[in-house]
């Protein structure tokens, strides 16, 4: 089987502050994991894209596996995950396949197409599976300023992009090191607003000429499923 990226939230309206807690201890109990090449725990953002305000009711666990039954495995035996499973009220799985991926995410990019790309790249198309895109950057700390008063602009700019069903801002540190998900219809949806979006371009200069980012990846994938399940018992 082919490598997956996933990218699980868990929603809380109970047990937030100890979810809050887990995102300084919990990284160090995923070493090891069969299959398990890269992963993060994630905050998420309670705006819209990037954002100032945390969303401390929903927090996010992204891993890139060697293939889909060994994250189907962690999820369903690992201690991490049962005990996310007792407290939160909801989990939404994003089962994704990588097409194509630049830049890097702590030192690397974690998001490599398999041997097989091409071949189910064709069949993604075929099946018409919607888009999925995630951006992260580590921010320069003498661009913070600079950057945040840029970000309501960027927000209004994918509110009102066509295509787009969900974003959402994750990141591993407020402020400095961010992140976005988003889900298109299609890659063609996606190209529109990157490339003939007026706000997103001008985005995309400032970024080029203020140099905002010390590390930054922009990667694409299909998405191959998209469940969400109430976890109360």
């Amino acid at each position: 089987m082919p490598a997956v990226t996933t990218l699980t939230f868990f929603s809380f309206q109970n047990h937030k502050f100890w979810a809050f807690k887990q995102m300084g201890t919990v990284s160090l109990k995923m070493k090891s994991v069969k299959g398990l090449q890269f992963y993060k725990f994630l905050g998420t953002g309670g705006g819209e894209g990037f954002s100032l305000t945390p969303d401390f009711s929903t927090y996010a666990f992204l891993g890139v596996w060697d293939d889909q039954e060994d994250y189907t495995h962690c999820m369903r035996e690992h201690p991490v995950f049962i005990e996310y499973r007792s407290k939160a009220f909801s989990q939404r799985d994003l089962v994704l396949q990588s097409v194509k991926s630049h830049g890097k995410w702590s030192g690397l990019n974690p998001f490599k197409k398999s041997e097989s790309s091409e071949e189910e790249q064709q069949l993604s198309q075929k099946n018409n599976l919607k888009a999925v895109v995630i951006t992260r950057a580590t921010l320069r700390w003498n661009r913070l300023l600079s950057f945040w008063k840029a970000v309501p602009s960027a927000s209004r700019a994918i509110k009102l992009a066509q295509g787009v069903s969900y974003y959402k801002g994750i990141g591993e540190w407020p402020f400095i090191q961010q992140a976005t998900v988003s889900i298109w219809e299609s890659f063609e949806a996606v190209n529109a607003f990157a490339y003939q979006g007026r706000h997103h371009a001008r985005i995309v200069r400032e970024t080029r000429q203020k140099k905002w980012y010390k590390e930054d990846l922009f990667s694409r994938f299909y998405l191959i499923s998209d469940t969400t399940k109430n976890t109360t018992r």
